[in-house]
């Protein structure tokens, strides 16, 4: 049981990863004949990106696409591993949280790509409505209060990353905090050019043109 079990959980973040590797930003921009979006500003492929193209309607539609294909991957997840199957599916809780990790994987690794895809937050704030709701609203609440506060959007994903796994941990035990602290981790580390950039005092605001 063992084994097929590990089957379906590897089943499961195989999925999440295909879900999660798929490059809207980049789909949508090329479709709206906008060119490369790797080409533009900070040269993500993420919304905030999208949105230096000066399309808004592209950008809403990507940061959208980007967070549903985390919460469809979560659900993928429970379904494969919490149903009994020759899988050998057990625990959907685990299922959803394979799934998810997979997703964000998928998107900030995407094979397509080379391997180079975006920073991770509106697929990370997907795979919390998924798995946890309560986790969702943790972290857009933190990320609009530190927007606010200093209109940097990279600073607010930042904070937001770091309070998550603790509310994980605290309202929902070890499972969902582990996976939140993978995913706030590998958030950080794809911010390494922004953290540089906030120490330099030179990181674009919200609303203003990105620098370098």
């Amino acid at each position: 049981m063992m084994v097929t079990g590990g089957v379906a959980l590897l089943a499961a973040l195989g999925i999440g990863y295909v879900f999660g590797s798929v490059p809207f930003g980049l789909l949508l921009t090329r479709l709206a004949g906008l060119g490369d979006i790797r080409a533009v500003g900070s040269g993500n492929i993420g919304a905030t990106n999208v949105l230096r193209t000066g399309n808004k309607a592209l950008a809403v539609a990507t940061l959208l696409l980007d967070g549903l294909k985390g919460t469809v991957a979560v659900v993928g997840g429970a379904l494969l591993y919490g149903a009994p199957s020759q899988l050998g599916g057990a625990d959907p809780v685990l299922g959803a949280a394979a799934g998810g990790l997979g997703a964000f994987l998928g998107h900030l690794f995407p094979v397509w790509l080379g391997f180079k895809g975006g920073k991770g937050v509106a697929t990370y704030i997907g795979v919390l409505i998924g798995l946890l709701f309560n986790l969702a609203l943790v972290f857009c609440g933190i990320w609009l209060a530190v927007a606010v506060a200093t209109r940097y959007s990279s600073l607010s994903a930042l904070v937001a990353a770091m309070v998550v796994p603790i509310a994980a941990y605290l309202s929902a035990g070890p499972l969902p905090a582990a996976v939140t602290l993978i995913m706030s981790a590998l958030l950080i580390a794809k911010h390494k050019p922004n953290i540089e950039r906030l120490l330099a005092g030179e990181e674009s605001r919200i609303g203003g043109k990105a620098k370098g």
